[in-house]
């Protein structure tokens, strides 16, 4: 098989050959989005999942079909230890001056500028990691409170009557949402719940951890109305073999069923995982049609691979006493597991390990389904911490 045609791409948020299973969720945000232009109540959409069933791809393909329909868009991930203020100006700086060149809404773009000017102002004193080019001067009184809280609603809206002037649209897509600190995280829900209020065609479709629901509920205790949370899982076994057999078939190549069914059986219908199987399966087999033989064969090195790259980036942010604190989890299978488990595995108390199931789960690696329980926020991740760590390596 050449490799050059190899059509899978297991690749952090890159776009698989074909997006199978997610038409329905797409359609819906697609009717939220046009539902806000038009100045109907449309809701915002949180989508939250595990790592590796396609949230970022997702996302960015939501963004494209807006991007297309004409609806103006802004895009940022949302990395631990930078500020929201940082992340979302420069964004909205461009979106500002686009909709400034379009005569209907110049006038309330150009006071958006201006208010981003006085936003910038008074909160790079408390968030200076903001750094952004200012077209305007300020208008006081004009979101230069410095809380953020307020400012933002405040330059929220004025975005927002620069869309609905243009006719259009504004979109906010955040990846990692999690990330973002409760107090910033409050500033955006509450300036989502302004803009909801004054009828103004602004939205967000935000991606993150399963975490990311609670949070956002401890944010804004009405939160949970004023967002969709759909949850993204692994596909169906329906579009997992469409995920496989289409692009193999686009390039005239067949497998075999009982290949497909392994290679479902073994990523149990995770995009990232159907990617990886697909790709090093494509690499294995010599001719078409692929046999259940050339997917065994793949099943190896795809495991390899995986331990190198998906599973080993997060492992090694890890302190010794977080990576001990996984490995006890491992050990007591896929979960989620109480956290009196945990601790009896690991002859400790419940108090003793708290810091530390706190610091997993503000890195992304945990989450907490139920109060008390703890689960990977990493599919399979539980066969990775056996396979990196031996029994005596832990205990």
């Amino acid at each position: 098989m050449d490799p050059i045609r190899n059509p899978f791409a297991p690749g952090a948020g890159t776009p698989p050959p074909e997006l199978a299973g997610r038409a329905a969720l797409r359609e819906a945000l697609h009717v939220a989005l046009e539902r806000a232009r038009l100045g109907r109540p449309a809701k915002s959409a949180m989508l939250v999942g595990l790592r590796g069933v396609g949230k970022t791809v997702l996302l960015d393909r939501v963004r494209d079909d807006a991007e297309a329909a004409g609806i103006h868009t802004l895009r940022v991930e949302a990395p631990e230890g930078r500020s929201l203020p940082a992340l979302l100006a420069p964004q909205l700086r461009q979106a500002l001056l686009r909709l400034s060149q379009m005569e209907a809404a110049k006038a309330y773009a150009i006071r958006g500028l201006r208010a981003l000017a006085g936003f910038v102002g008074k909160l790079k004193l408390t968030y200076n990691d903001i750094e952004v080019g200012l077209d305007y001067d300020a208008e006081p009184g004009l979101a230069d409170n410095g809380d953020l809280e307020h400012d933002l609603q405040a330059l929220m809206e004025q975005a927002g009557l620069a869309a609905k002037a243009a006719g259009t649209a504004l979109a906010l897509f955040v990846d990692e949402l999690q990330y973002v600190e409760e107090a910033q995280l409050a500033a955006l829900i509450t300036a989502l719940h302004r803009t909801e209020q004054r009828q103004l065609p602004v939205v967000l479709v935000g991606a993150g951890l399963p975490q990311l629901r609670g949070r956002m509920g401890n944010a804004k205790s009405y939160a949970e109305r004023l967002f969709d949370f759909p949850e993204i899982g692994p596909l169906t076994a329906d579009a997992a073999r469409q995920a496989i057999s289409k692009p193999l078939n686009d390039e005239g190549v067949r497998i075999t069923d009982d290949a497909l069914a392994e290679i479902l059986r073994v990523t149990q219908g995770y995009a990232y995982f159907l990617q990886a199987w697909g790709s090093q399966t494509w690499l294995a087999a010599s001719q078409s049609p692929i046999e259940l033989q050339d997917v065994q064969s793949a099943s190896m090195t795809a495991v390899a691979a995986l331990d190198e790259s998906f599973f080993r980036v997060r492992f090694d942010r890890c302190t010794p006493k977080e990576k001990k604190y996984l490995r006890a989890m491992a050990e007591l299978g896929e979960g989620p597991h109480r956290s009196g488990d945990i601790a009896a595995c690991m002859n400790a108390k419940v108090s003793s390990l708290a810091p530390t199931r706190s610091s997993l789960i503000a890195k992304g690696m945990v989450w907490s389904p139920n109060h008390g329980d703890t689960a990977f926020t990493v599919p399979m991740f539980d066969a990775f911490m056996k396979r990196i760590m031996s029994g005596d390596d832990w205990r």
